[in-house]
């Protein structure tokens, strides 16, 4: 996402290269370029026109120190100001009320119902909630279909009423149904149409009035750019929502709705969504999008996907292995399993600066750890175990298991040893940095390509 942006921005920043100091004309060229960047990204032009209005006027009321380059002033600048532009600061979702009742808005095929059971998901297991869907797009049953599917995979409870074409009423019921079987929260999935029309803001506004949600969101398609923005303020003029949520940013989006929308309809981005896979859901933080879009990179958020991974217990009986030299495929594929956990391999990539720009044109497979899986899985539990005893028969007969070949089988065994050094010397200085060890298994996916 914003690459194209983020590559434009550069250009512009350029122009100040070699520049003893800030001047209104190098200031006026470079912005004219930013303004440009902005408006192709999709950017409303309103919104683009103030905020090289607001860069302006605050580069030239700043004196230039030695040791900073006016070209390093700007970026500072028109950081703080994307900052502020996308809201400033982190927005989070009201959880009061006992049930917490979130109510979904947006047009058909924005994803509301996939993201309706993120966010289930996200609640459930970082905050212990005890969720209860509710399908109220009554009209199509594709869509009840869908939300009892995603239930399933999550493990949640949908409330649904098979005949019932009224979503008011069944909005009401399954708060009832929440109360009376101690759901503590609950999110109402609602219909959408392909456009904006009469009918269906009055059946939302209608819910929302019924019902009275702690949070009201409105799910946008970040792909459709301007668009998106114009819809959102149509719905928030008569819906009066709490916040927004963004879908699809990893697609091939300009990010122009993530730049404009804060400003036109004045309400937060709460959410992003990055990915088909359901836990692929973030909260929105404006300076951390920032540094992204200025190809800073956001090692913020990637040591926080990290943490999430981590089992204490787990790392220290994993340090006492490696330690003792007893590290082995069991391990190893138990560490892969939390890499994959942590979310698309190359947008993980692309939160280390300087990556991003780096692997733009690099197809990275969500499947990079897929031939040495096969691998691991041909073994025996006494091979993953012991893998010292692998022999010439054992790896031949592994190669043929595993649809690899002999050279690959020959490989992973080869830098698998050579891992298992690194870890063992990096244990011996320092028994917690269990990032090290991370590190020295990422080199090792990397010699495989």
């Amino acid at each position: 996402m914003f690459e194209n942006l983020s590559e434009r921005l550069e250009r512009s920043f350029k122009i100040l290269k070699g520049q003893g100091k800030i001047t209104e004309i190098n200031v006026a060229e470079t912005l004219k370029d930013v303004r440009r960047a902005l408006l192709d990204a999709d950017v409303n032009y309103r919104v683009a026109k103030q905020f090289t209005d607001d860069v302006k006027a605050k580069a030239l009321g700043q004196n230039v120190i030695n040791a900073i380059k006016p070209q390093e002033l700007m970026v500072k600048i028109v950081h703080d100001e994307l900052t502020t532009l996308m809201g400033g600061e982190t927005s989070k979702i009201n959880l009061s009320g006992n049930p917490t009742v979130i109510l979904m808005s947006g047009l058909q095929g924005s994803g509301k119902t996939t993201f309706s059971g993120k966010l289930a998901r996200k609640l459930k297991s970082e905050q212990g909630r005890r969720p209860l869907l509710v399908a109220c797009d009554v009209y199509r049953p594709a869509a009840i279909d869908q939300l009892k599917v995603l239930a399933e995979q999550i493990g949640v409870a949908v409330y649904t009423e098979d005949g019932n074409k009224n979503p008011v009423e069944v909005a009401q019921n399954a708060i009832s149904y929440a109360k009376a079987h101690s759901y503590d929260l609950v999110i109402v999935d609602t219909a959408g149409r392909l456009a904006v029309d009469e009918k269906m803001m009055e059946e939302i506004a209608a819910i929302k009035a019924a019902i009275r949600p702690q949070e009201t969101l409105f799910v946008v398609d970040s792909m459709t750019g301007q668009d998106a923005v114009n819809t959102a303020k149509e719905f928030n003029d008569r819906l009066d929502f709490d916040g927004v949520v963004l879908t699809k940013l990893d697609g091939d989006t300009r990010g122009g709705a993530a730049l404009s929308i804060r400003t036109v309809v004045t309400k937060p981005i709460k959410f992003v969504g990055n990915g088909e896979k359901l836990d692929a859901i973030d909260l929105f933080h404006p300076s951390r999008m920032a540094d992204r879009i200025l190809g800073m990179g956001d090692i913020v958020s990637l040591v926080e996907r990290a943490q999430q991974q981590f089992d204490e217990k787990a790392a220290i009986e994993l340090q006492r292995k490696i330690a003792k030299n007893q590290f082995n495929f069991n391990d190893f594929l138990a560490q892969i399993q939390s890499v994959k956990k942590m979310g698309n391999i190359k947008d993980l990539a692309s939160m280390i600066p300087g990556v991003g720009k780096a692997i733009k044109d690099v197809d990275i497979d969500d499947d990079a750890f897929k031939g040495i899986e096969a691998i691991i899985h041909s073994m025996t539990e006494k091979e993953r175990q012991n893998p010292d005893i692998i022999n010439a028969s054992r790896r031949n007969r592994i190669a043929r298991g595993s649809g690899t070949t002999l050279q690959e089988v020959n490989k992973l065994l080869k830098q698998f040893e050579q891992t298992r050094k690194v870890m063992k010397a990096v244990s011996s200085k320092n028994p917690m940095k269990m990032m090290q060890n991370m590190r020295a298994m990422q080199k090792m996916q990397k010699g495989r390509r």
